[in-house]
């Protein structure tokens, strides 16, 4: 198969992925608390835009089914609001759950959200590391042809995008997976000094399920903290991203 029929075929399985996906999440009767038991590392999770929560279930499922207590933003609903609208409400939801040494599990948008968190609402440092999946942390060509203020943030000159770009002090604490082909982000999802894995899969949505995925989530869910607990000038807490990203 050419690479051109290869994209061709994820492309379709990708968006055949996530039709499923939202069905499925849509007749689901699995509510957000049956996942809150667990002694292992605490884990919340931001879903991208215009995904419910239960986008993520199969990860989910298998970071409970781990020992690890999952905690959902449900105010997050669909994640239409901006980025730093959607941060305020996990970092809400972080507090009020009393949650300390968090990992936080973000796909794609989440993933900007996740970061923004880090870099400007957490001084408490109660989020300690992140495992973002495909996330445009560089933002999308593609972002040009959208026209929804909501997906504004993808676009490369995004002055929010671009300044959180800039600011690698957080980048140490995040693990960034990614597959071997993205159709919504052809700059993929590299973040310079984070840790960056490349899965033998493809697609932006379909890497969800993918059994490589939740074996990475898995392993990573599990890692050691990335450093000494506290606000620091060098790690995090100090760069207040621009007040706007529409």
């Amino acid at each position: 198969m050419t690479t051109a029929f290869r994209r061709l075929a994820w492309w379709i399985q990708d968006y055949a992925y996530a039709v499923g996906c939202q069905a499925r999440g849509s007749l689901s009767r699995t509510t957000a608390d049956s996942f809150l038991s667990g002694e292992r590392t605490p884990v919340v999770v931001i879903p991208g835009v215009f995904e419910s929560w239960q986008f993520m279930l199969p990860l989910i499922t298998a970071l409970h089914r781990a020992g690890h207590p999952v905690h959902v933003v449900p105010a997050l609903k669909r994640n239409r609001l901006d980025v730093r609208s959607s941060a305020r409400l996990v970092a809400d939801h972080v507090a009020a759950a009393g949650l300390e040494g968090v990992v936080i599990l973000a796909h794609s948008k989440g993933g900007l959200i996740g970061k923004y968190l880090m870099l400007a609402l957490d001084a408490d440092r109660r989020i300690e590391r992140m495992i973002a999946i495909c996330a445009p942390f560089a933002g999308s060509r593609y972002a040009r042809y959208l026209l929804i203020p909501s997906l504004h943030i993808f676009s490369p000159r995004n002055a929010l995008t671009l300044q959180m770009a800039k600011e690698e002090a957080v980048n140490r604490r995040i693990t960034s997976l990614y597959g071997l082909f993205d159709p919504h982000i052809p700059e993929g999802s590299i973040l310079p000094g984070a840790n960056n894995v490349q899965l033998p899969s493809a697609g932006h949505f379909r890497i969800l399920g993918d059994p490589a995925t939740r074996r990475a989530v898995l392993e990573q869910a599990d890692q050691p903290p990335a450093g000494p607990h506290g606000p620091s000038n060098q790690d995090h807490g100090q760069a207040v991203p621009p007040p706007a990203d529409g």
